[in-house]
C-alpha cells in the first residue's frame, strides 16, 4: 500500500538556516501519526511540506504516492486544521458548510449536517461567537467532509481545555475509523498523543530523533536500572538519569533485555528529546553506580 507520506533526506532552509534537515521517514497508510517536538524543532515546517504550502530546498517528499500540491485533485486530498482552528469569524455555521460544498468536489453534505447536529452547533451562529472548542469541532467537520485521504492537524488542540481536547480526540478518532483516513497531528501534549496515535515522529533540532508505528517502538525499548556497566550487550543507551543509589537507563534492544521494565510513550519521547537537546544520552560518566 502507497504510504501516507514518504521523504528522504528532506530539507528545507531559510536563507543559511535549515528548519528542516535531511528528513527521512514513512508514515503507512490508515495511521494516526503523532508528530512532537519543541518550539523551533520543524513540525510546522515538515506540516507546510506535506500540505504543499512551501517547497523543499532539497530530497524528496511524496503525500499518498504524489507530489504534494501537485493539482486540483491532490489538493482535496489533504485536509488540513491549524492551531488557531482557521475559520471565518463573520460566516455563519451553515455558511461554512456551504463553502466548503462549493470549494470542495467531494464533499459530504450528510457527514458534515450529522456532525454539526451532534456536536449541539447552532447553523445560525456565526462561527466568531463559538468557544475555542466549537470552533475547533467546526473546523475538523469541514476538514473530514472534505473526505481526504489525509488529514493534517496542526496543534489543534493546544488552546483548548481539558474537557473541549477530549472530545475533539475523541471525535477525531471517529472520523478516522468512519472514513478510514490517515492523520498527522502535531501536539506538545504527550497525554492526549498517547490516547489517539498508533504512530510516532519526533522531530528536535530540525532533524528526526525516531520514527515508526508505536507498537514497535514501545516493544524495543525498555527501563534498565543499575551501573552504566549493566547495560546489556548490543543495546543502544538513549537515556539516564541518577536515582537514589543507582542508574535508571532507557536503552533500545532488538531483544529481550532480562530485568527491563516496559517505557510508555511519554518517557520514550521525552528521552529521545533529552538526548537531541543534550547533545547526548545525559549519562554521568564519573562514579559508578550500584
Amino acid at each position: 500500500m502507497t504510504p501516507a507520506i514518504r521523504t528522504e533526506a528532506l530539507t528545507k532552509r531559510y536563507r543559511r538556516r535549515p528548519a528542516l534537515d535531511d528528513c527521512t521517514i514513512a508514515v503507512p497508510a490508515g495511521r494516526v501519526a503523532g508528530l512532537v517536538g519543541p518550539n523551533g524543532a520543524g513540525k510546522s515546517t515538515l506540516l507546510g511540506l506535506v500540505c504543499g504550502m512551501i517547497a523543499p530546498t532539497g530530497g524528496s517528499i511524496e503525500v499518498l504516492g504524489h507530489r504534494p500540491a501537485a493539482d486540483a485533485g491532490q489538493l482535496s486530498r489533504v485536509g488540513f486544521v491549524a492551531q488557531d482552528a482557521p475559520v471565518y469569524g463573520g460566516l455563519t455555521v451553515a455558511e461554512h458548510l456551504r463553502l466548503g460544498a462549493r470549494l470542495n468536489p467531494g464533499w459530504d453534505a450528510g457527514l458534515a449536517e450529522r456532525r454539526i447536529r451532534l456536536q449541539g452547533l447552532d447553523p445560525g451562529q456565526k462561527a466568531g461567537s463559538l468557544s475555542g472548542g466549537e470552533r475547533a469541532q467546526l473546523a475538523l467537520t469541514v476538514a473530514a467532509a472534505k473526505r481526504a485521504d489525509l488529514l493534517v492537524l496542526d496543534e489543534p488542540v493546544a488552546a483548548l481545555d481539558p474537557l473541549a481536547r477530549r472530545g475533539f480526540l475523541r471525535d477525531l478518532l471517529d472520523v478516522v475509523d468512519e472514513l478510514g483516513v490517515s492523520v498527522v497531528l502535531s501536539s506538545h501534549l504527550l497525554g492526549d498523543l498517547e490516547q489517539v496515535c498508533d504512530h510516532l515522529i519526533v522531530l528536535a533540532g530540525g532533524r528526526v530523533q525516531i520514527s515508526g508505528d508505536v507498537a514497535d517502538l514501545l516493544a524495543a525499548h525498555h527501563r534498565i536500572a543499575g551501573g552504566l556497566e549493566d547495560r546489556p550487550a548490543g543495546a543502544e543507551l538513549i537515556h539516564a538519569e541518577r536515582t537514589p543509589g543507582a542508574l535508571s537507563m532507557i536503552v533500545r534492544s532488538p531483544g529481550p533485555v532480562p530485568g527491563g521494565e516496559a517505557v510508555g510513550l511519554e518517557d520514550l519521547t521525552l528521552a529521545y528529546l533529552t538526548r537531541a537537546t543534550t547533545a547526548g544520552p545525559a549519562v554521568p560518566v564519573t562514579g559508578a553506580f550500584r
